[in-house]
């Protein structure tokens, strides 16, 4: 897939006008260069998603996914302070649910 990436990016600079491209690859290691997400997608339908918007599990209660798992895409930015406010605001959420003793 790198190699495919490679070869479309330098055709794309070429086209552009481009003089003296020259690709080159950084190899790292497996999942080091990538943001894995989209496992547990976030939404009201409890048959298209599996958190609600609190983050909070739809069929199990008080399991809450706040990694990158419940965002379907990201853009070309790290997403990790994005992870950061969802995991304040599902704690917020939980603190409040167990104050209030409502745990559903």
């Amino acid at each position: 897939m790198r190699k495919a990436i490679i070869e479309e990016a330098v055709s794309m600079f070429k086209k552009a006008g481009f003089k003296n491209v020259t690709p080159y690859e950084n190899s790292t290691g497996p999942g080091l260069g990538i943001h894995e997400m989209g496992g547990a997608r976030m939404g009201s339908n409890t048959k298209t998603s599996v958190v609600d918007r609190n983050n909070s599990l739809h069929d199990v209660k008080n399991v809450f996914v706040t990694d990158g798992a419940f965002m379907t895409s990201a853009s070309c930015v790290n997403p990790s302070l994005t992870y950061m406010a969802f995991t304040a605001r599902a704690a917020n959420f939980a603190a409040q649910a167990f104050k209030n003793q409502n745990f559903s």
